[in-house]
C-alpha cells in the first residue's frame, strides 16, 4: 500500500484490546486509510456509521475492527443461547462473503471469536452444521443468511453489531426486501451498533440508513473518480472486427501479468476467453453461472499470478477486491459513466498506479462523451498501426448447448452483435461492421 494514502492515525493510538491489536500487527497494517481515520473513532465510541467508500479503501478493516471490539469490550450476557449471533455481516456477492471472512479470520485470529460464513451455490449442510455449532460472528448473503434463520439454525435477538457492506448493490439485485426482512428482526437501533458502506450514499441508502439505524454517522471519501487520476489512460478507436486482434497485440506487447478485461455481455466474456486462449494467453471468464467452487478457484489464481488474464462483466466483478492488477482493458466502454471509473479504479487501488486501455468502438463509443465528462477530462487517445493487429487464430464459436441454452429456449446463432471476434471467411464476422458502414483505414481518432 502506498505511504501516500495513508493517513497520520496509527492503529496503536485507538486503544484497541489487545488480542484484535495482535492480529492488526501481524496482517502489517500500521497507519489508517482514510475511510478508517475517519470512520474508527466515531464506531470505537459506539456511533452507526454509514459510510461511502470503494472497494479496496480499506473499509472492510475499518468495519471488522470496530466490530471485533465492540464484542471484545461488551461480553454476551451469560444467559446468551446457543445458537444466537453476536454480530453480523452481510455481503451481496459471495465472492465479497469470503473475501469479508478471509479479512477476519487474520484480524481476529486471536480474539476468540467463532468466526462463519455462509453463501449459496455450495456446502449446505457443512455450512449448517457449522452454525449449529455455535457462532460469535456470521457472515454471508441475503438468501442463505434467511434460509437458515427460517429453519432457526441460528438466532438474532442478542446480536450487538451489524454491517451491510456494498448496500448500493443490494438494491441493484434486488436484495433490499431481504435486507428489510433481516434488520427488523434484530434488536431495536438504540441496542445494537450498526455499520453501513456504500460506492455512494444515494438517497435510497441514505433512506435505508436512517430506517435502521440510530442516527449514523456520515463519512464521505473522496470519489473514485479522483482516485482514476492516478491511473494512466488511452483509448483506441478500432472497428468491429480490429477489437480482438488488438487486444491480443496488446496483451501480448505489454505482458501484463494481472490484468482484467471488462466486456458488456456475458457471451463476449466467454468468446474472448476462447479466442485468447487458442493464441496461448491464459484467460477464464468470470460469470455469475460458473459453479462456487470454481469461481473461487478462477479468484485465488488469478491473485496469486497464476491465471494472467480475467475477464469479467460490471454485475460479476463487483464487489471483488483483487490488489495489484496490472492493467485494465475495457474491451467494451460501459454503458454507465460510474462504470468505467469503477473498472479503471481497480488498478489504482490503495494509491498505487496502473494502466487503464480502452476501445471506443462502433457499437459503445456512444457512451464516450459522458465519460469525458463524468471524469471531467478528454481521454487521450493513441492511433492504431498494422503491427498491433496480428493474424490470430480463431477457435470454433461455442455452440448453443455450451453456452447454456436450453431445448427450444431461442434460436441458436441468434441474440445480435457480439462486438468483434469474428472468424474469417463466412461473411461479415460477428460485429464486424455492416456492408457499406465500415470506416476508412486512414481515420484512427474521435474526429
Amino acid at each position: 500500500m502506498s505511504d501516500t494514502h495513508l493517513s497520520d492515525l496509527t492503529f496503536s493510538a485507538l486503544n484497541l484490546a489487545e488480542p484484535l491489536m495482535r492480529g492488526i500487527n501481524e496482517a502489517g497494517f500500521t497507519r489508517c486509510t482514510p475511510i478508517q481515520a475517519q470512520t474508527l473513532p466515531h464506531a470505537l465510541s459506539g456511533r452507526d456509521i454509514a459510510g461511502q467508500a470503494q472497494t479496496g479503501t480499506g473499509k472492510t478493516a475499518a468495519f471488522l475492527v470496530a466490530l471485533f471490539q465492540n464484542l471484545l469490550t461488551h461480553p454476551s450476557p451469560p444467559t446468551r443461547g446457543a445458537t444466537s449471533i453476536r454480530a453480523l455481516a452481510i455481503a451481496p456477492t459471495r465472492e465479497l462473503a469470503v473475501q469479508i471472512y478471509n479479512d477476519a479470520i487474520v484480524l481476529g485470529r486471536h480474539t476468540g471469536l467463532r468466526i462463519a460464513v455462509v453463501y449459496g451455490g455450495v456446502d449446505y449442510e457443512k455450512q449448517r452444521r457449522d452454525l449449529e455449532g455455535g457462532v460469535d460472528v456470521l457472515i454471508g448473503t441475503p438468501g442463505r443468511l434467511i434460509d437458515y434463520f427460517k429453519q432457526h439454525v441460528f438466532e438474532l435477538r442478542e446480536t450487538q453489531a451489524i454491517v451491510l457492506d456494498e448496500a448500493d448493490r443490494m438494491f441493484d439485485l434486488g436484495f433490499i426486501a431481504d435486507i428489510r426482512y433481516i434488520m427488523r428482526r434484530l434488536p431495536p437501533p438504540e441496542q445494537r451498533q450498526s455499520m453501513l458502506f456504500s460506492a455512494t450514499l444515494s438517497q435510497r441508502v441514505l433512506e435505508l440508513a436512517y430506517e435502521h439505524m440510530n442516527d449514523p454517522e456520515l463519512v464521505r471519501i473522496e470519489p473514485e473518480k479522483i482516485t482514476a487520476d492516478r491511473v494512466r489512460q488511452v483509448m483506441y478507436y478500432p472497428a468491429m472486427e480490429e477489437k480482438i486482434p488488438l487486444l491480443v497485440g496488446l496483451l501480448r506487447k505489454m505482458d501484463p501479468f494481472r490484468s482484467m478485461v471488462f466486456v458488456n455481455t456475458k457471451r463476449m466474456a466467454e468468446r474472448l476467453e476462447d479466442v485468447l486462449r487458442a493464441n496461448d494467453i491464459n484467460a477464464q471468464a468470470l460469470s455469475g453461472d460458473v459453479p462456487q467452487k470454481k469461481r473461487l478457484r478462477f479468484l485465488e489464481d488469478f491473485h496469486a499470478g497464476k491465471l494472467a488474464v480475467l475477464i469479467a462483466t460490471d454485475v460479476a466483478s463487483r464487489g471483488l477486491h483483487i490488489p495489484d492488477v496490472s492493467h485494465v482493458f475495457n474491451f467494451d466502454l460501459p454503458q454507465d459513466s460510474a462504470d468505467y471509473v469503477h473498472r479503471i479504479g481497480r488498478t489504482a487501488r490503495a494509491g498505487a498506479e496502473g494502466d487503464a486501455i480502452s476501445f471506443a468502438c462502433e457499437e459503445y463509443a456512444v457512451g464516450l462523451p459522458d465519460i469525458e465528462k463524468f471524469i471531467g477530462r478528454k481521454l487521450p487517445y493513441e492511433p492504431i498501426t498494422p503491427d498491433m493487429l496480428p493474424e490470430i487464430k480463431w477457435p470454433p464459436r461455442r455452440s448453443f448447448a455450451e453456452r447454456g441454452g436450453r431445448p427450444g429456449g431461442g434460436r441458436p446463432g441468434g441474440g445480435g452483435r457480439s462486438g468483434g471476434g469474428g472468424r474469417p471467411g463466412g461473411g461479415r464476422p460477428s460485429g464486424g461492421p455492416r456492408p457499406g458502414g465500415g470506416r476508412s483505414r486512414g481515420r484512427r481518432g474521435p474526429g
